[in-house]
């Protein structure tokens, strides 16, 4: 099985001014762990949590640990991730997202 990545824009939720969209890598490598997806901030965050975490938050609030995603209208979706050092806040195209999703359940289906 090889490493699924896909880039997409995120517009950061901040107070401070709008620094516009930021790129992001979502990757998903079923070798690794294939009930998690990772997504790679600039400055070299990286957060890693379940994609059942991910679709859910698609569809209603979700949260698990230091992660809670989403739904913000009909097609956006917002990430939110806590740490030691803040809280990054991100909003996605849910288009992005779910896409991103498809083609990781054609690598590995999900099994209950």
């Amino acid at each position: 099985m090889s490493v699924i990545e896909q880039y997409a824009r995120a517009h950061v939720v901040t107070d401070d001014e709008d620094p516009g969209a930021v790129p992001v890598r979502l990757r998903y490598d079923p070798e690794d762990d294939p009930r998690s997806v990772r997504i790679d901030l600039p400055g070299a965050h990286e957060w890693t949590f379940s994609r059942s975490l991910l679709e859910r938050g698609l569809r209603a609030p979700a949260e698990s640990g230091s992660v809670r995603v989403w739904p913000c209208g009909r097609v956006q979706a917002v990430v939110e991730f806590h740490s030691d050092q803040g809280v990054d806040v991100l909003q996605f195209d849910s288009k992005a997202l779910i896409r991103f999703l498809r083609r990781t359940y054609t690598a590995v289906p999900v099994h209950n």
